[in-house]
């Protein structure tokens, strides 16, 4: 089932619990992280964390605490909320985190699982941002009597058994004081620790950990005639008010033409087949300060797979048409360098940007761009 996060957001904030404002619902919140937390100071991933409530409670216990929400209202409140700790908050889906490879001790979900497209395969991707012996505390319940809405225990219970060393349930209906008031339905906790590793994982881990790796990135150059699409960025945490294509990772098991058809789909409401588009660039790119990745830049004529629309309008306030030959300068660099290669008929391409680069188109370029092919004819007019 997928909601409106805003508006589940706002109506959960409208319950006293949420903020927890009154300080008897707050202490009774603090008490139980006390027990679920790790004692030692560790990497804690609050995911939906709305106004930061929780996020503040395990910040003040002296954890490193990344907190993530869709909500830019909600991210707001939760920044000042956690100003002077050792926190970031990010707006992003709680499915999908960008944190780009880094490990946590705990991921902390309150109210999220329930309202997630695929529950299963997201607590499988959670359990990969686990570091070994990790904790998933997990905060969930059903809700309502005519229409009963949420997870109940013993099917989120059934769903980590394969995932998890040892579970820990507890229900919290029953403690008034979690709730500021009486609560007659379904509310409950699971503590999920995952496995430690074995020798042989170690050493597989040790392997895994050494073998260089890089995010594999997708992008669609729609085309119009002499035009090509942009959206502009938006509550994302990377290159916020700047024009990129329309993009997204690969995600596990996904080939490259498959993950730009999905991407086309989610973010402008296309529906791409495999012979709509072709790959007409690869170029690795590495961010200022950031680690490398490869980018397959696809391909595809306007008036195919439908009329392109802003699907995703918490990440992009504005998609426009723009002459290749004269793109804008407020892009990403990364899309524009890879965009001028194409326009020049390049095939393959490194785009290699050193610490203090700008994420932002320079006027002039970077100077960071090198062609690694013979030119085919341009491309762009």
């Amino acid at each position: 089932m997928t909601i409106d996060w805003d508006i589940e957001a706002a109506t959960f904030d409208d319950e006293p619990d949420h903020g927890l404002r009154d300080t008897v619902v707050r202490d009774a919140w603090a008490r139980r992280l006390r027990d679920w937390l790790p004692d030692t100071t560790g990497d804690v991933l609050d995911l939906g964390c709305g106004t930061g409530s929780l996020s503040l409670l395990a910040a003040e216990r002296g954890h490193r605490v990344t907190a993530v929400d869709r909500s830019p209202n909600m991210v707001e409140r939760a920044r000042e909320k956690l100003s002077g700790h050792e926190a970031e908050v990010l707006v992003a889906d709680a499915w999908e985190p960008p944190v780009r490879g880094r490990r946590f001790d705990v991921i902390l979900a309150r109210h999220v699982l329930w309202m997630v497209p695929d529950p299963a395969a997201v607590l499988r991707h959670w359990c990969g941002l686990l570091r070994p012996e990790g904790r998933l505390i997990l905060i969930e319940g059903v809700w309502g009597t005519t229409n009963p809405t949420g997870i109940p225990m013993d099917r989120l219970i059934s769903a980590l058994t394969p995932l998890a060393a040892r579970l820990h349930s507890e229900r919290l209906s029953g403690d008034e004081r979690l709730w500021g008031r009486r609560v007659e339905d379904e509310r409950y906790a699971v503590v999920a620790t995952l496995p430690a590793l074995r020798r042989h994982e170690e050493v597989s881990r040790h392997e895994e950990v050494s073998r260089h790796k890089e995010v594999v990135d997708v992008h669609l150059i729609l085309r119009r005639g002499d035009e090509v699409l942009l959206a502009r960025r938006a509550n994302t945490g990377y290159g916020d008010g700047l024009f990129n294509v329309p993009s997204g990772h690969v995600e596990p098991g996904e080939d490259v033409r498959t993950a730009v058809l999905r991407e086309a789909h989610e973010e402008i409401g296309l529906t791409l087949t495999p012979e709509d588009v072709s790959a007409e660039l690869v170029l690795q790119h590495r961010g200022p300060g950031g680690e490398p990745r490869i980018g397959w830049f696809f391909e595809a004529t306007y008036g195919t797979g439908g009329e392109p629309f802003n699907a995703e309008p918490h990440k992009c306030d504005e998609l426009s048409w723009h002459r290749a030959a004269t793109l804008p300068d407020d892009m990403v660099a990364y899309c524009r360098a890879a965009l001028e290669a194409w326009r020049a008929g390049e095939r393959f391409a490194l785009h290699w940007q050193e610490e203090g680069d700008a994420v932002r188109y320079e006027e002039g370029g970077d100077g960071r761009t090198v062609v690694l092919a013979r030119p085919r004819s341009g491309a762009g007019g």
